[in-house]
């Protein structure tokens, strides 16, 4: 456990725990350390002490989904394996923050989970996360990413998974869970921090990244003007009928389409669905979301 600056009595805790169980160990990062990110200062710390081979990586928040979180997450390392990537949760909470955080959670996590499964993985999240400590040192850690206060889950990831030596842990055992942000103004930091460090990615991560959000604004906008176009006058209906069924049809098969794709993976998943006009909704408003988080200047972020 490395306690990263805490202010309570969370040493204390440490301390009696450790009486009752000899396999915990305790380090932290010096106070007034002046370092960029004091975060991937104390995951250094931590590698540099840990005994063993692998590093299995979780937050403070974090709440695993059983006893069997380990011995699941281990169990995706193969002879060929240095990095696993598993599945991090939020709680489900009442209103429609947490809404947005767990369907976020949801499209992203099968974003990146289903890319890494298909050969092509780019990021991990450090609420759920392991990798040999010998790529760790043998890659110089986060040495190349110390500009950056933010990436020590998803660059290190982009920087050095590749298909041959990452695996995807998806067992329900796997999971851990966190509270999520329970205000806009919360939620909206907690992006733009990870969002901060997507400059630093991989040229072709970016593009890959990049093409999803593209593609869905092209419909939406492509929709929107076959709507307008073909909008029928009164001497026009039999003309433009066809046509307008065509983009509703189209529109209306996307839609289920993405329902079911995104409630189907939550149910195998042990997740809450979303009903198709809380899916419509959020497919419109993040995309708009994430370019504004983008395109505006950021104030230094509160850790």
């Amino acid at each position: 456990m490395v306690d990263d600056g805490s202010e309570d009595n969370t040493r204390d805790v440490v301390e009696q725990y450790m009486i009752s169980d000899p396999r915990l160990k305790m380090t932290f990062v010096p106070y007034g350390a002046r370092v960029q990110s004091t975060k991937k200062l104390a995951l250094t710390l931590a590698a540099k002490a840990a005994q063993y081979d692998y590093l299995l990586l979780t937050d403070a928040d974090c709440t695993p989904e059983s006893p069997n979180w380990i011995r699941e997450m281990m169990g995706g390392f193969q002879q060929s394996s240095d990095i696993v990537l598993g599945f991090g949760a939020y709680f489900e909470e009442k209103g429609h923050i947490n809404r947005l955080v767990r369907y976020d959670t949801l499209f992203n996590g099968l974003h990146y989970l289903g890319a890494a499964i298909c050969g092509c993985p780019y990021m991990g999240v450090g609420r759920n996360l392991a990798y040999r400590k010998a790529l760790f040192f043998e890659t110089g850690g986060f040495s190349h990413q110390m500009t950056n206060r933010a990436g020590d889950d998803d660059l290190f990831v982009n920087h050095l998974a590749t298909k041959a030596n990452t695996a995807v842990v998806m067992s329900r055992e796997s999971y851990t869970w966190s509270p999520a942000k329970r205000t806009f103004k919360e939620w909206w930091q907690q992006k733009r921090r990870h969002l901060s460090v997507s400059p630093a990615y991989r040229q072709t991560t970016k593009w890959q990244l990049l093409f999803e959000p593209l593609t869905r604004g092209l419909f939406y906008a492509l929709t929107i003007f076959a709507a307008v176009y073909y909008w029928p006058q009164d001497y026009q209906l039999s003309t433009a009928l066809y046509p307008l069924l065509l983009v509703a049809g189209l529109f209306l098969f996307r839609w289920l389409l993405q329902t079911a794709v995104l409630n189907i993976s939550a149910q195998r998943m042990g997740l809450k669905g979303f009903n198709p006009f809380t899916i419509l909704w959020f497919d419109i408003v993040l995309p708009l979301v994430n370019l504004w988080m983008i395109i505006t200047p950021q104030k230094k972020f509160k850790w």
